[in-house]
Formats: structure tokens, sequence, C-alpha cells
């Protein structure tokens, strides 16, 4: 199983398109909190994700929450643009985690210490002037090398 990681995501509308991914590919989504939004029937019924009950989605209060639980991915790969390997030269297993940061921040450095170098990775950028592809465009491209590598 593959684990996709947001940490502290901010736009419902990207988490929305992550926990598509997720139902379709049958990989897990851990959601670290603080979140940007709130998660209720309510807004889940009005943008139409009606897939969010076959997800398998786990919320953790924060990234320590996350580590300890008995849920979370054994190794992580950090996908950051302050990375010099790229995610095509990653090996993913299965059960790895995918950690992407929130749309508005990234991660934050004691993150990127704590992953370490040798599991940070970053899409190609062949366009240097600007800063990143979307947060679920990110994902989804990640996602499924991971998945590509794991069939």
């Amino acid at each position: 199983m593959l684990h996709i990681v947001l940490f502290q995501p901010e736009i419902p509308q990207n988490t929305g398109n992550v926990g598509r991914m997720c139902a379709i590919t049958k990989s897990r989504l851990h959601l670290i909190h603080p979140l940007g939004f709130t998660i209720t029937d309510r807004h889940l019924k009005r943008s139409g994700m009606d897939y969010w009950y076959s997800l398998d989605v786990h919320h953790h209060a924060d990234w320590a929450a996350f580590r300890a639980s008995e849920h979370a991915p054994k190794r992580l790969w950090l996908f950051t643009t302050k990375a010099t390997q790229v995610f095509w030269d990653a090996q993913f297993e299965d059960g790895d985690g995918l950690v992407f940061g929130n749309e508005g921040h990234g991660s934050p450095e004691w993150l990127h210490a704590e992953i370490g170098e040798t599991h940070r990775v970053t899409l190609p950028q062949y366009n240097p002037e600007l800063r990143s592809l979307n947060l679920s465009t990110a994902v989804g491209i990640a996602a499924y090398e991971a998945l590509r590598q794991l069939r």
C-alpha cells in the first residue's frame, strides 16, 4: 500500500483531488493538522465528494501524532523543491509514505532535516522562473510513479 501524507494542507480543492486519487488507487491518505479548512458532511456533499467515504483517510493532530500512529508508513519520502535527487531515481517500496508540504509554505526546515537528504526528492522543473506545480498535480505525478514501480 502507498501512503500519501499532506502536511497541513490549506486548500480544500487540492485535498479533495488528492483524496479522489487515493480512493481510486487504494492508497492511504494521512492529513496532518492543522488544516486550512474544515471537513464536514455538508462540505463534502456540496463539493460532490461522495467517494470520501470509501477513502482510507487518517487525521493526525500534528506530526508527532502521525509518526506515533500504528497506521503510519515506516519509510518516508519528502517531495520538495529543495532537493537535488529527482524522484525518478528513488526506489519506492510497498508501504512507503510520500510527504508533501502545504500550498503556501511547503515543508518546514525541521521536517527536511528529520526525513534527511537521502529521502528528499524533487519533481523536475524545466522553467526555473516558476515556483512549483499545484499540490494535487505533484501528488498525482509522484503517486503514479511509485505505483508504477510497485506494480
